[in-house]
């Protein structure tokens, strides 16, 4: 079956359980692509305080590990979880470790990129931490290149959840 909607899809989460997108009806979600050994890790910091900041208020993010970029990410999933939580306090969920382009991209990933190219038109990830902004009613509506940290998109995340 092709994917239609954002909530179509139901991929594994770290502990390869389903995690089923239609939970997240109504809730405004980013997701990003992470690596433990990347620069820009510093991000799970911001990350993290918007997803405890506005959790209540229907807010989610959603980090999937990806080792296709400078092999950033050569953990196995328990210790890509570990390290998530032990050195970044990440207490959002950590999905499956994926392939974001290429033969074997995640099929979320190929949705998401065909929503949403860069500012230049371009369709693939180039880097870590890439993040889509989805709203309440599943849309893509923002994608923001790596070096882009989550707090300069704060405001529009607000605006979503009003």
């Amino acid at each position: 079956m092709d994917k239609t909607s954002f909530y179509d899809f139901k991929p594994l989460d770290v502990y390869g359980e389903v995690y089923d997108f239609s939970q997240l009806k109504g809730k405004v979600v980013v997701i990003v692509n992470v690596a433990s050994l990347c620069g820009f890790t510093s991000q799970y910091k911001d990350l993290e305080y918007l997803y405890k900041t506005y959790k209540e208020r229907g807010f989610v993010v959603l980090g999937f590990p990806c080792n296709q970029f400078g092999s950033q990410e050569p953990y196995t999933e328990r210790e890509i979880l570990q390290i998530c939580e032990k050195k970044f306090g990440v207490t959002f969920p950590i999905m499956d470790k994926i392939e974001v382009n290429g033969e074997c991209e995640d099929p979320l990933y190929g949705y998401l990129k065909n929503e949403q190219r860069t500012s230049l038109g371009f369709k693939g990830i180039k880097w870590n931490f890439e993040k889509f902004l989805i709203s309440r009613s599943g849309r893509v509506v923002k994608r923001y290149d790596s070096t882009v940290a989550p707090l300069n998109f704060e405001k529009a995340i607000v605006e979503l959840l009003e």
